[in-house]
C-alpha cells in the first residue's frame, strides 16, 4: 500500500456570470462565511512558452495575486480530486435552468 506524498489536487467547476470556470487548487474547504467554498493555492499548468492558451492566460491574469477565493456553494457544479493539472478554462454555460411548473391552488367550492 502506497501513501501519497503530494498534497491533493482538486478540479473545481463553478458558474459565474453565465460562464463555467474550471480551475485547479491544492486546498478547498467549506468557509466560515456561511454558504461559501474557499479555494486556495490555485495551480496553473506549466505549458511550453511557444504554445500559449489564451483562455488559461486570461484566468492567470484574473487570479494573479489572489490568495483565496470564496465561491458561493450554489454556483459550484462539481469538485474532483485529480492526479495532475489539466487545462484551466472558461466556457460558455450552455445549460438553461427551467423552473418546475407547480400547480397553483384552486378554489374547488
Amino acid at each position: 500500500m502506497t501513501i501519497k506524498a503530494q498534497t491533493p489536487l482538486y478540479r473545481v467547476l463553478f458558474v459565474n456570470q453565465d460562464k463555467v470556470f474550471e480551475v485547479y487548487a491544492r486546498q478547498i474547504y467549506q468557509s466560515d462565511l456561511y454558504g461559501f467554498l474557499e479555494i486556495e493555492e490555485l495551480v496553473f499548468g506549466e505549458r511550453s512558452s511557444v504554445v500559449v492558451d489564451p483562455s488559461e492566460e486570461k484566468l492567470k491574469q484574473e487570479f494573479s495575486g489572489v490568495k483565496r477565493s470564496y465561491i458561493p456553494i450554489h454556483a459550484v457544479v462539481r469538485v474532483d480530486e485529480v492526479e495532475s493539472v489539466g487545462v484551466t478554462r472558461v466556457r460558455e454555460g450552455t445549460a438553461k435552468v427551467t423552473p418546475i411548473n407547480l400547480p397553483t391552488p384552486r378554489n374547488f367550492d
